[in-house]
């Protein structure tokens, strides 16, 4: 199969430039067509027989290259689906210029959260997507009432916070990895909360057992993590009710924070709190892509097939799963 991408960019309107611009590079199955325009300009059709196509939205980590990423888009979209990464400099915190996944901060404090959305760059990104159904090699394939959040770190909170249909009634799942909900004292949480999710689509979390900079920051909620799965796993077992087999909790064994990321960037974000991880990273990433691929395909997709493959393959004797979870 033949995946391309193509880029756009696109304005950020409440923003204040330099920081009111956000990049794209778009992912999708592809179609070689010989034609002059593929010849000169690279511009090649999208694979029409395959759409329409489900999007994912993945929202990088703060300082985090959409580029490290950029195995996984390629693995989902040999699946069938559209994925959008992007890259978006701006100052989430004053005087601190960061690459970031688009975080409003004045929804995430105690008497706001759960009002109204906390990604920022989202309404952008979904705006973005009605172009590229207008026009493009896209035009017309897209499914854009099938949206998927997809995330790392910050960018994992920011995707199962946001997949909410009371604020985004075309969102219809999320998954995250290395992500959590627990509150942080600088935005007036008291020590140890864990924030509740929107608890209405289905949702994977994924953690590592040698996740070092979750393991390091506790003191940024105020407690010291029993296990670097802790906030991970409470996330799961508090932040949700689940009831409808759809919530899944997935403990990679020997993973730690950057394992979702190839190639590794070691000179941006925090990867010197980072463990080492003690499986091949290789086949983490492998198990990675084909438990969010399955998720995807089972929730979204509603394909039986895949749902009785994705429960089979977590639930079964795996070394690299330390724990599952289903509700």
């Amino acid at each position: 199969m033949t995946i391309r991408a193509l880029f756009q960019a696109v304005k950020v309107e409440d923003a204040d430039p330099p920081y009111d611009t956000i990049h794209l590079k778009v992912f999708y199955p592809a179609q070689m067509s010989g034609s002059a325009l593929e010849q000169n300009l690279g511009i090649v059709p999208a694979d029409a027989q395959r759409s329409p196509f489900k999007v994912v939205i993945f929202f990088n980590g703060i300082n985090c290259g959409s580029e490290m990423y950029q195995w996984l888009a390629v693995k989902l979209a040999e699946r069938g689906l559209v994925v959008v990464t992007f890259s978006w400099v701006a100052q989430n915190l004053p005087g601190i210029v960061a690459l970031t996944p688009g975080v409003d901060l004045r929804m995430l404090s105690p008497s706001t959260y759960g009002s109204g959305p906390t990604a920022s760059a989202l309404p952008v990104l979904l705006k973005a997507l009605e172009g590229l159904q207008a026009e493009g090699v896209l035009a017309g394939l897209l499914d854009l009432q099938h949206i998927i959040l997809g995330g790392h770190s910050a960018g994992g909170s920011v995707a199962i916070e946001n997949a909410n249909p009371r604020f985004f009634p075309q969102i219809v799942a999320a998954f995250a990895y290395g992500a959590h909900t627990a509150g942080g004292l600088q935005l007036g949480y008291s020590s140890g909360t864990i924030l509740p999710l929107p608890d209405a689509l289905p949702l994977m979390l994924i953690g590592g057992t040698c996740d070092g900079v979750i393991a390091k920051s506790g003191y940024r909620y105020g407690v010291d993590w029993e296990q670097a799965t802790t906030p991970v796993l409470r996330t799961f077992r508090e932040a949700i009710a689940g009831g409808r087999d759809d919530s899944y909790l997935l403990l990679l064994e020997g993973a730690n924070h950057f394992s979702i990321t190839y190639p590794f960037d070691s000179t941006t974000g925090r990867p010197f709190l980072d463990y080492p991880a003690t499986q091949p990273e290789d086949q983490l990433r492998n198990l990675l892509a084909e438990a969010i691929g399955l998720f995807i395909d089972a929730h979204v997709g509603h394909q039986s097939r895949s749902l009785a493959a994705l429960n089979q393959s977590l639930e079964g004797k795996n070394p690299l799963i330390a724990s599952f979870e289903r509700k």
